[in-house]
């Protein structure tokens, strides 16, 4: 296993005392007793794409953003099943090593675990303002145990992948938009905070995984980022159009076969710009994958992203 490096040491050293000094609280710190006003946007348009369906009312578009803002927080507490659990398991290396590495791990699971707490809590909030009738089919447990099946590499890649993407959402969409429920907002604003310090630990695994494999080791584990990513891709072509069917079922009037088929296109172009495309685009994602891939690995990468980014 390669050995830590003083700088390494440092950078761990540096999430331990940022999560030590921004540490937050469910109830004293974000929900403080709120309820869900259904009044205001949950996700921005820049993230919900609501803007791209022409034919809905702006109260349409509220309530879209309502169903992909609750689906958004389910499946933060859906990754976050796995992440927590091979951190856990990565946390064997650093057991009798460096025990700064292993505090900082420690800290990032324990603060995964609080993560799924609150997108749990949200879930219950959330319900008891819409009605009936909205399905969240990924199971956690499922989805964990296909993605804990994958090798530790690109367990790490998709898990730096996700954690990237959610800082560049909220810098580049949340935090600018004014409309957005308050509550909602707050949630992923102490989320965003501790998932910054998250991605420097699954930067610093993820390399030093790769410094431990051999090349076809490498080759094998990019295959596997592959299988995940079209994982991804296959739960978000089930949960979009159950999205749409729910919406539609609520919004209170009819829509045509046409308008159907325009809303499950638009959802699940959102919903693969938000888990997929954005990562895959995030720039210090794009330069951590370039490290430590091939010209010829980047391009099975490419080949097999394309559907998507289109």
């Amino acid at each position: 296993m390669q050995a830590i490096t003083a700088h390494d040491t440092s950078r761990y050293a540096k999430c331990i005392e940022v999560s030590k000094r921004i540490r937050w609280d469910i109830d004293r710190d974000v929900i403080r007793d709120r309820a869900f006003d259904f009044d205001h946007v949950f996700l921005p348009e820049g993230l919900s794409r609501v803007g791209d369906v022409p034919f809905l009312a702006p109260r349409e578009r509220m309530l879209l953003s309502h169903v992909q803002g609750r689906t958004y927080a389910n499946m933060f507490g859906l990754v976050e099943r796995f992440i927590g659990a091979k951190m856990l398991e990565i946390s064997r290396d650093h057991w009798l090593g460096d025990q700064v590495a292993l505090e900082a791990i420690v800290r990032f699971t324990d603060e995964e675990l609080k993560h799924q707490a609150l997108f749990r809590r949200i879930e219950a909030l959330i319900a008891d303002g819409m009605p009936a009738g909205y399905r969240f089919l990924p199971q956690p447990n499922d989805v964990a145990g296909f993605v804990l099946g994958k090798c530790t590499w690109a367990v790490l890649a998709l898990t730096c992948h996700i954690e990237l993407f959610s800082q560049a959402h909220y810098r580049q969409s949340i935090e600018p938009e004014p409309l957005l429920s308050p509550l909602f907002k707050d949630i992923l604003f102490f989320h965003w905070r501790e998932e910054s310090q998250h991605a420097i630990v699954d930067e610093l695994e993820w390399k030093r995984e790769h410094a431990r494999l051999d090349d076809a080791a490498k080759d094998a584990a990019v295959d596997d980022l592959i299988a995940l990513v079209a994982g991804v891709d296959g739960i978000l072509a089930m949960q979009a159009p159950a999205d749409v069917d729910y919406f539609m079922t609520i919004a209170g009037r009819p829509f045509t076969s046409d308008e159907a088929q325009t809303l499950r296109r638009v959802v699940l172009g959102a919903y693969r710009w938000q888990y997929i495309v954005s990562g895959a685009q995030e720039p210090r994602f794009a330069a951590l994958l370039g490290e430590m891939t091939t010209a010829a690995q980047m391009a099975r990468i490419g080949a097999a992203l394309a559907p998507i980014m289109q």
